[in-house]
């Protein structure tokens, strides 16, 4: 399926890129499945889960691409003891659970790619972005969303080309995330140093094709 996805890449601002020069988003528009995941996908979170054992939860944090998002993440101030990694949090609530539990076709997907590749991946409904979305600096009171809270100026917020529709691992805007009404998802996973460009792509493509078992 990977051949037929057609990725693209964010831009990212000028003086975001000076300073985190490899960071960058690599998306792909997909249709929305919504709803509860069939059996086949339950079936490999299942699988998943009893592969996933407690001495392997433990060491996901030491593994090359969780472990560069946890640098990451110091190194923006965020601290990743305290707000997990994507790859972490999925781990830890395996564990807290007990298993990986189904919680919706989309959740579901990003779980498993996330678990499989250790990438970060976000959604949001692609009919609501306005142009192409990369990554920028928050400027000191603009509001998410056109509309929302204020920012503080200086995080990292994901952006469309007219305004700030997420901050980077944090909150997103009202109306800019996955609804019952989407029908087109704009998959994204994030790209920090030390995460090859074949793990953006093949989490993109778990998630694709995790998917699109509900069509």
């Amino acid at each position: 399926m990977s051949s037929e996805l057609e990725l693209r890449r964010g831009w990212v601002g000028e003086e975001l890129a000076a300073e985190f020069p490899e960071l960058g988003l690599v998306h792909v528009t997909v249709p929305a499945r919504m709803g509860r995941s069939p059996a086949a996908v339950r079936e490999r979170l299942k699988a998943m889960s009893d592969r996933f054992t407690g001495p392997k939860a433990v060491q996901v944090r030491q593994q090359p691409v969780p472990w560069a998002y946890r640098v990451f993440f110091r190194q923006v101030g965020v601290d990743p003891d305290h707000t997990r990694t994507p790859a972490e949090a999925a781990a830890l609530e395996r564990m807290r659970a007990g298993t990986f539990a189904s919680q919706n076709l989309l959740d579901d997907a990003i779980v498993i790619a996330t678990v499989e590749t250790g990438v970060a991946l976000l959604a949001y409904d692609a009919a609501r972005m306005n142009g192409a979305i990369g990554l920028r600096l928050g400027v000191a009171g603009e509001r998410l969303g056109g509309g929302g809270r204020n920012l503080r100026g200086g995080e990292i917020v994901v952006a469309d080309e007219a305004c700030a529709v997420a901050v980077l691992f944090g909150d997103t805007a009202e109306g800019r995330g996955v609804h019952p009404e989407t029908e087109e998802l704009l998959l994204a996973a994030v790209r920090v140093k030390g995460v090859p460009e074949v793990s953006l792509e093949e989490a993109l493509w778990i998630a694709a094709e995790t998917l699109a078992e509900a069509g």
